[in-house]
């Protein structure tokens, strides 16, 4: 009965996300802290919504060699029995096919009819007797066979194979329907990481060491912390090695004014503080004030105490800080696309015409900020997505516009083992299938002379 309850409650989650375009992490953290479901049958909710929205296209397209009509003429409720149904029987092996097809039926003729019940229990039993022999899509379009093969939406595979190639965009398909690591950041205001990791074995936590970051620990077994009394207590933060890697770059110093104009949730200026021995200042931006308090949620426990929080919209100039900071972060307003293996949602949320509208605001972001930088002082540009357009395509039109900028070498910075091919010239992008990190694109620049007419 409990395995029922949470086939039920994963697709009341992917209805909320799919028809009414609820984020997928949000809601299913907020629909299973309200439930009584048992730690197992949370996992496999959790799986089962993920692991759907993953697979998504993939998923439809089996769908529709075992029915007769358009997928689109079948309801809401009808799709995403069938696609939670299929991704059990097709991905995870551990759960009995007639269990599936089973529990399925009954959601069906409590959130549909006996008629969706019957076309469902159909459907699903075919798809369990003939799963071995499901043919892979025709490969002669390789655009539309990566498409479906890997559950991306057509035009973000054409636009990586543009930026990247086909082979490389196929690994990086690959790696995107991986599960993601928890990374965290040991907070060494508060305690040492040898600190942690014995508290984290006390507790029977599972570890491995990072990859690039000596504060970086990978948590294995658990999908979240946030629950945990050590979370609680501030001695770690949530972050992605790629995360980390920004303040690294930035490399701020005790006693330093810094200005993070895009700031929440506050991942990188607090870390910026941890890196500055909470010494100095840094202003941490945002123009919502519920993601405001976020950053200040974070400063709070994190025992941080050189952050000040402010609403600031970054697409207007603050005349009081032109000239004034040895370092500013623009961590842009993004696609979020280096994300899709963390936020499966994110496939299905963005659209190819949203995106081009968003270089306008970062390329304005960034010529506004880096006013604040004074002679000497240090500016970079990040996102989390993975776009020339919005990436090194902005970094050249800026540089063409402010020539007192020049792009520095952050070789120094990066760890023996990283690979980078263009450290070097200044910038650095990291991807899910060569860096094992989300991805991110960084940028670092110093401001070597003054604006014409200054």
């Amino acid at each position: 009965m409990a395995g029922n309850w949470a086939r039920e409650e994963a697709f009341l989650i992917l209805n909320s996300i799919m028809i009414q375009g609820k984020y997928s992490g949000i809601e299913t953290r907020n629909r299973l802290n309200n439930s009584n479901l048992k730690s197992n049958d949370r996992a496999l909710v959790t799986e089962i919504v993920n692991g759907t929205l993953r697979n998504l296209i993939k998923i439809d397209w089996i769908i529709s060699k075992f029915i007769n009509r358009k997928i689109e003429k079948l309801s809401n409720n009808v799709k995403n029995i069938l696609r939670s149904g299929i991704y059990q029987i097709i991905y995870l092996d551990r759960v009995p096919d007639s269990a599936v097809c089973n529990e399925s039926v009954e959601l069906a003729k409590k959130y549909s009819n006996i008629g969706a019940a019957r076309f469902i229990n159909g459907v699903l039993r075919n798809v369990s007797r003939q799963k071995d022999s499901i043919n892979t899509p025709d490969e002669t379009n390789i655009s539309k066979y990566l498409s479906i093969e890997f559950s991306h939406p057509l035009w973000l595979v054409e636009l990586w194979i543009k930026n990247y190639g086909i082979e490389f965009t196929k690994n990086l398909l690959k790696a995107n329907n991986e599960a993601p690591p928890l990374t965290v950041r040991v907070n060494r205001l508060k305690i040492s990481k040898e600190e942690l990791l014995f508290l984290f074995n006390s507790n029977n936590i599972m570890w491995s060491e990072g990859c690039y970051n000596d504060e970086a620990i990978n948590i294995k077994g658990i999908s979240s912390l946030k629950d945990s009394i050590l979370f609680k207590k501030g001695y770690f933060q949530i972050q992605d090695e790629s995360s980390m890697l920004v303040s690294k770059i930035l490399n701020p110093k005790p006693g330093d004014f810094i200005i993070d104009v895009c700031s929440a949730p506050g991942g990188k200026a607090t870390h910026m503080a941890e890196l500055m021995s909470n010494k100095g200042r840094i202003i941490a931006r945002d123009i919502h004030l519920k993601k405001l308090k976020l950053i200040e949620e974070n400063i709070k426990r994190l025992g941080i105490s050189i952050i000040e929080t402010e609403i600031f919209d970054a697409n207007t100039i603050d005349d009081r800080l032109i000239d004034k900071a040895d370092a500013v972060l623009v961590d842009a307003p993004c696609s979020g696309l280096g994300l899709v293996r963390r936020r499966s949602d994110l496939r299905w949320k963005k659209e190819k015409e949203d995106i081009e509208k968003l270089s306008k605001l970062q390329i304005n972001i960034l010529k506004n900020a880096s006013l604040y930088v004074k002679k000497n002082g240090v500016l970079v540009y990040s996102t989390c997505t993975l776009n020339d357009k919005e990436n090194i395509q902005i970094l050249k039109d800026f540089l063409n516009y402010n020539k007192q900028f020049s792009l520095d070498s952050m070789e120094r910075f990066l760890p023996s083992n990283f690979t980078a091919s263009r450290g070097k010239e200044g910038f650095i992008e990291l991807y899910p299938h060569i860096h094992g990190t989300d991805g991110f694109f960084i940028a670092k620049m110093v401001k070597v002379g003054c604006m014409e007419g200054k």
